[in-house]
């Protein structure tokens, strides 16, 4: 037996000194301090954005059917397109009761159909609807009024444009003619959205995937739109940054000021860089009448709270209806997760990621001198475990407990237990504050040898799956499979 725990020893030893040397055991985002942390700072701090895509493709019966269907044919839908329901006012005052810091608008989508009255085309809800009105100008100005932030989404490519292929050659644009189609289209667009409808919080790009869109193309346009409002900040997509496969997103050398993972949580953040999950509440990005596959209100509330405590933002989608309403299946996801932040806000507006792995029982967030434990599944015996601090503790509590009671704890070198009421507060995510002093900081998570040569204490960031022993059970560290003995 003694061999056995020498032999495990070493090897433990060993793969912990790759990890320390190699970083994996980073499991949350750091930011870079950039010259810029002035622009990005109401950014990093609102942490939750709503999306919203709207226009003809919510007379289709599946977004993606608009690349079988000619031109001509689809140019059309706008003689349908009349949202007679819609009320800004009600938009805004929607995205505020669900605590939504900053709205995103899709001012023109791949299909070209613009949502402002551009001078630059024809097919927009202007000139090409019985509507006749500036949605975006109302949009803006009743956010501008009530203190949202709101941003453009603009896709770079347009399948309707006179340069343009037919619809099914989606992959391309307008060919040899793309410059000219940049110079007297999309940069003029560009401008007007900046220059037609106040500050702009956000410029969100999307289509950069086309081959006739360059780097060097985006960085221009990148600064071009910041030569205008210096402010605005600018997602990776105006370049060529953003990778497709899932969880890939090193993204440094391109252009942009965050990156964009779509429909996923990167599973440790994203190292060193700004990011935002954008992802739908069905499966459809704009209205569609016969995708009822919605996510529940817990898991948009759980994922909302996973995203930050990796250091990104959510930026949850609606889609409204082609007569200008939500759907009433988002408004109740939105009014639950606006009822939860009004008594966990506090846990998730500028919070700063987790200082230790994910745990078992839910999420962890931070700030100067609070750590937020987000629980989403209640301990049965009553007694929550977490990894030790740096930080002397001051006292524990609930949020959501108005008189602020004070938990019981207990704290040693490796673990800080508390003890919790039999019934949360909420059965889907409540949380626990520890208030602290100074910058949250986990315990040292170095390797402790003991006198006896082949025992070795394990840091906190350790876990065992099953039981304590050693015997038959993986070992982990920072989640990440060290040893599984035979």
């Amino acid at each position: 037996m003694a061999t056995k725990i020498t032999c495990i020893t070493s090897f433990i030893i060993i793969l912990l000194l790759f990890i320390s040397s190699a970083g994996l055991g980073q499991v949350v985002t750091k930011k870079t301090t950039s010259p810029d942390d002035c622009r990005m700072d109401w950014w990093r701090k609102a942490r939750f954005g709503l999306f919203i895509h709207w226009g003809l493709f919510g007379f289709l019966e599946k977004e993606w059917d608009v690349v079988n269907i000619p031109t001509v044919e689809y140019s059309n839908l706008a003689d349908k397109f009349n949202p007679v329901r819609f009320d800004p006012n009600q938009w805004v005052r929607r995205a505020k009761e669900a605590g939504v810091q900053y709205i995103v608008f899709t001012s023109k989508q791949h299909d070209g159909f613009c949502l402002f009255d551009s001078k630059y085309t024809d097919f927009d809800i202007v000139d090409a609807t019985p509507f006749k009105r500036d949605v975006m100008k109302e949009l803006a100005q009743v956010c501008h009024k009530q203190g949202m932030k709101i941003g453009w989404y603009h896709s770079i490519l347009d399948w309707r444009h006179p340069d343009a292929t037919e619809f099914p050659q989606k992959d391309t644009c307008c060919g040899r003619r793309f410059p000219e189609y940049v110079q007297n289209q999309l940069w003029p667009q560009c401008e007007e959205l900046l220059q037609n409808y106040g500050p702009i919080a956000v410029m969100w790009f999307d289509g950069e995937w086309i081959k006739e869109w360059t780097e060097k193309q985006g960085k221009e346009l990148y600064n071009h739109i910041r030569a205008i409002q210096p402010k605005t900040i600018i997602n990776n997509r105006v370049g060529r940054g953003r990778q497709e496969k899932p969880g890939k997103h090193d993204t440094r050398k391109y252009v942009g000021d965050f990156g964009t993972p779509e429909q996923e949580i990167p599973a440790t953040g994203i190292l060193n860089y700004d990011w935002e999950t954008c992802m739908t509440m069905n499966n459809s990005w704009n209205y569609n009448k016969n995708d009822n596959h919605w996510k529940s209100k817990e898991d948009l509330i759980r994922k909302l709270s996973d995203i930050v405590s990796k250091g990104g933002n959510f930026l949850l989608d609606v889609g409204p209806t082609p007569d200008g309403e939500f759907p009433a299946a988002a408004v109740e996801r939105l009014k639950a997760i606006g009822d939860w932040l009004k008594i966990n806000g506090e846990s998730i507006y500028g919070t700063q990621a987790s200082i230790f792995a994910n745990q078992d029982w839910g999420r962890c967030t931070i700030k100067n001198g609070k750590v937020y434990l987000h629980v989403f599944h209640w301990p049965d015996n009553g007694i929550l475990a977490i990894p030790a601090l740096q930080n002397k503790i001051k006292r524990a509590y609930l949020l959501a407990d108005k008189n602020g009671s004070n938990l019981n704890f207990t704290c040693d070198n490796s673990i800080i237990t508390i003890e919790l009421p039999q019934i949360p507060p909420n059965n889907i995510n409540t949380v626990i504050v520890l208030k602290v002093e100074g910058l949250p900081k986990i315990a040292s998570d170095k390797l402790t040898r003991l006198d006896n040569p082949d025992l070795l204490k394990l840091p906190c960031s350790f876990s065992v799956i099953g039981d304590t022993s050693m015997e038959n059970n993986p070992v982990l560290f920072h989640s990440r499979l060290l040893l599984k003995s035979n």
